[in-house]
C-alpha cells in the first residue's frame, strides 16, 4: 500500500510547491514608469527570506542581462531582498526575475517589470516555466513524505513498547529498525537535493561540492544535519538497551522514558524549526504547537501501526486486553492534543473564514479535516472493540505471553504454544480490521499534512493579494494598478487566476493587459476573455474593454474611465466551448 502511494505521489507532484513567503510589494512597483534611472530594486515579502547567489536576474529591453551587485537584504530587514546597479540604466522596459528561499525552507520565485523614461516597444521575455525543476521537486517531495511516515513509525512504535507494555516486543524490532533507516536515508536524500531544490536546477547538480557546502551552512541544511546527529544518538540508545537486556532494563523505566521523550521532542523540532511554524506570527507558540501536534500524530498513527503489527503476530495467543486498553488511553490523549493544536494552527494559517474556501491552503485543510473525521470514526469503532476485550473474563488474558519478561528483546518461551491455548476471538479479529482502517486513513492524513506544509497559508495569501491590488506610486508618477482575480468554472482544471494590469490606473485613457494563469500557476491560453468596468455609485457603465489576444496575454490600448472612484471590473473567462464564468473585482481609480 505504501509503495503504491509513493508511486502515485511521484507522478502527481510535478507541479511546483507553493511557499510560505509571498511578495508583499516592490520598489519600484511592478509596471512602474520612472522619470529617471534608479540605483536598486527592493522586494518586500510577507516573511523573512534567504538569498541565493543568483537570486536576481535583470534584463534590459533587448533581453541582455544587466550587470548587478550581489543580492542582499534591504535596510528594512530580512523580509526584504535588494539588488543594486553599478551604473545608471538606460531607458525602456526592464525585467527583473527573482528567486528566494522562504523562512519555512521553500523556494519562491517570480518576475516584474519597470520602465525608465517610457515603456519600450520590446521587452525581455518574463520566465513562464515552473519555479523549480520538475524532477528535483518531485524527488524532494517524495523524500519529505518518507521522512514524515518514518518519524511517525519510529516514535509511535517506541512509545507503544514503553507505554503500552506488550508482553513480547520482538515483532516490533523490525518496524523500529526500518523506520530508523528510512528516516536516515530520507534525511540524507533531502540534504543532497537541498541545493538543487532551492535553485530550481537538475538533480544532476546535487553532488557539486560547492552546492553541498552551501547546504551545510544554510539553516535548512543545518536542521537536516541535526536530525542525522539525533538519529545517531537514537541508534546508540537502541544498541545500549539490546546489550543491557540481561539486566532487565525495562523500556518503561524512568531513565528510558526521559531519554526517549527528549529525543522525540528534539526530532520533531527539526521539522517545526524549518517549516511554517518558524515564520509568521507567534513563532515560539507556533513551534511549541507544531512539536506537540507532530508528537501526538506519531503516538497515535505510529502506535496504531505497532498495535496492528502486534495484533497480526498474535496468531496463536490473543493480545492481552490490558495492552489494547493502555493504547486506547494514549490514543485518546493524542487526539485531544491534535484537536487543540490543530485548531490553533488552522487559525494561524488561515487568518479568516473566507480563506477556508478561497485559498488552496484552506481547501487542503478541509480535505484533512474530512480525513481526520473518518479517522476518528474508525478510532471510535476500535474503542468499542477495546471495551469488549477489557470486559472479557480475566482468564482469557492469562496466557503464556503475558508472563514473558517485559524487556526489549526478551526471548519468547522456546516451547511453542499448545493447542490448549485460546485462539484469537471474534473481538480480536474485529479489532484488527478497525485498526487496519485507522492505519490506512492515517497514511492519507499524513500525506495531506505533508502537502499542507508546502502550501502557501491563507493568511499569507491574503496579505499578498491585498498588497498586489491598488495603485502605487514610484518616482512621483502613478504606477500601474495590478489586480489578481481568481476564477473557477467548476470543472477539473477549470480554475486559475487572471492578472489585470491597468496603466496608469487613473482618470482618462488607460491601457489594459490581462494574463491568465492556470491551476499550476503557469500561463494558460483561453479562447475568450471579456472585461468591462462599472462605477455603481455614479451609475456609469458597464464600459467594455475590447481585449484582444496578443499571443500569451490579452490587451487593449485604450479604455476611458472618466471619473475617479471605486470601479467594479466584470471579467468573463471562457475555458472551453461550453464552460465559462464571470467574476468581479474592485479597483480604485484616482483623479
Amino acid at each position: 500500500m505504501l509503495g503504491t502511494l509513493l508511486a502515485a505521489l511521484l507522478l502527481a507532484s510535478a507541479a511546483p510547491a507553493s511557499a510560505h513567503a509571498a511578495l508583499r510589494g516592490s520598489d519600484p512597483a511592478d509596471g512602474a514608469v520612472l522619470k529617471s534611472s534608479l540605483g536598486s530594486v527592493t522586494l518586500t515579502f510577507t516573511e523573512s527570506v534567504g538569498l541565493l547567489d543568483d537570486s536576481f536576474r535583470v534584463y534590459d529591453p533587448t533581453n541582455h542581462r544587466v550587470s548587478t551587485g550581489d543580492p542582499e537584504h534591504g535596510p528594512a530587514g530580512s523580509d526584504t531582498a535588494r539588488i543594486t546597479f553599478p551604473k545608471k540604466l538606460g531607458t525602456g522596459t526592464f525585467t527583473v526575475a527573482w528567486r528566494v528561499v522562504s523562512a519555512d525552507s521553500h523556494p519562491v520565485s517570480g518576475a516584474l517589470t519597470f520602465s525608465v523614461g517610457k515603456p519600450s516597444a520590446t521587452t525581455a521575455a518574463v520566465p513562464t516555466g515552473p519555479v523549480e525543476n520538475p524532477a528535483t521537486g518531485s524527488l524532494y517531495n517524495i523524500g519529505r513524505y518518507v521522512a514524515y511516515l518514518a518519524v511517525a513509525l519510529l516514535i509511535g512504535t517506541v512509545a507503544f513498547i514503553a507505554l503500552c507494555r506488550p508482553p513480547d516486543a520482538a515483532p516490533l524490532r523490525k518496524p523500529i529498525r526500518t523506520a530508523w533507516w528510512a528516516l536516515l536515508a530520507a534525511t540524507l536524500f533531502l540534504f543532497i537535493l537541498r541545493s538543487p531544490y532551492e535553485e530550481g536546477t537538475s538533480p544532476a547538480t546535487a553532488f557539486d561540492p560547492s552546492a553541498l557546502a552551501r547546504t551545510a551552512t544554510g539553516r535548512p541544511g543545518l536542521v537536516l544535519l541535526a536530525r542525522v546527529a539525533l538519529l545517531a544518538i537514537t541508534a546508540g540508545l537502541y544498541v545500549f538497551l539490546r546489550r543491557k537486556r540481561e539486566h532487565r532494563l525495562s523500556p518503561s523505566s524512568r531513565p528510558f522514558l526521559g531519554t526517549a521523550a527528549a529525543l522525540a521532542v528534539a526530532l520533531t523540532l527539526t521539522w517545526a524549526t524549518a517549516e511554517h511554524a518558524s515564520a509568521g506570527i507567534q513563532v515560539p507558540l507556533a513551534i511549541t504547537s507544531s512539536v506537540l501536534h507532530l508528537l501526538a500524530m506519531a503516538l497515535w498513527l505510529g502506535g496504531l501501526t505497532a498495535l496492528l503489527t502486534t495484533l497480526y503476530r498474535a496468531t496463536a495467543t490473543p493480545l492481552p486486553a490490558a495492552v489494547v486498553t493502555r493504547f486506547s488511553r494514549v490514543a485518546f490523549a493524542s487526539v485531544t492534543v491534535l484537536v487543540v493544536t490543530g485548531v490553533y494552527q488552522s487559525w494561524r494559517g488561515l487568518g479568516s473564514w473566507q480563506a477556508l474556501t478561497d485559498t488552496t491552503y484552506g481547501r487542503l485543510l478541509l480535505v484533512k479535516l474530512f480525513a481526520v473525521t473518518l479517522l476518528l470514526a474508525a478510532a471510535s469503532q476500535s474503542r468499542r472493540w477495546t471495551a469488549k476485550l477489557a470486559g472479557a473474563p480475566a482468564a482469557a488474558g492469562a496466557t503464556a505471553r503475558e508472563r514473558v519478561p517485559q524487556t526489549v528483546g526478551a526471548p519468547l518461551p522456546e516451547t511453542p504454544p499448545t493447542s490448549e491455548e485460546p485462539a484469537p476471538t471474534p473481538d480480536h479479529r474485529a479489532l484488527r480490521r478497525s485498526v487496519l482502517a485507522e492505519v490506512a486513513i492515517g497514511v492519507a492524513v499524513l500525506v495531506v499534512t505533508t502537502i499542507l506544509t508546502g502550501t502557501l497559508p491563507g493568511r499569507a495569501a491574503a496579505e499578498a493579494a491585498e498588497a498586489g491590488t491598488g495603485t502605487a506610486t514610484a518616482g512621483g508618477i502613478p504606477a500601474a494598478s495590478v489586480s489578481m482575480v481568481p476564477f473557477d468554472v467548476g470543472t477539473p482544471n477549470g480554475h486559475g487566476k487572471v492578472q489585470i494590469t491597468l496603466d496608469p490606473g487613473r482618470v482618462g485613457d488607460n491601457s489594459v493587459q490581462a494574463v491568465v494563469f492556470g491551476p499550476d500557476d503557469g500561463i494558460s491560453a483561453v479562447p475568450e476573455l471579456r472585461l468591462s468596468f462599472t462605477l455603481t455609485a455614479q451609475k456609469i457603465g458597464p464600459l467594455p474593454a475590447d481585449l484582444t489576444d496578443r499571443g500569451g496575454y490579452w490587451a487593449t490600448d485604450s479604455v476611458n474611465l472618466p471619473i475617479a472612484g471605486e470601479w467594479t471590473m466584470n471579467l468573463t473567462v471562457r475555458v472551453s466551448d461550453l464552460d465559462q464564468v464571470t467574476v468581479t473585482k474592485k479597483v480604485r481609480i484616482t483623479g
